[in-house]
């Protein structure tokens, strides 16, 4: 995996599944969004209430 700071792309080749599951980097890639929008929520002064949902994906209330 790659992660491409300046731009904010990760880019990554999981070898057609040989390197690991692919939904263990959808959590990952899930994690690190939701972590970088509550740090520009926050740097620009917003409160922010996260909530994981039973589905697994997580809202995010700005």
């Amino acid at each position: 995996m790659v992660c491409d700071t300046a731009s904010g792309q990760i880019h990554f080749d999981n070898y057609g599944g040989r390197w690991g599951k692919q939904s263990r980097l959808d959590a990952f890639l899930q994690a690190y969004s939701v972590e970088k929008a509550l740090i520009e929520a926050r740097r620009k002064g917003h409160t922010v209430v996260e909530q994981p949902l039973s589905d697994g994906s997580i809202k995010l209330t700005v």
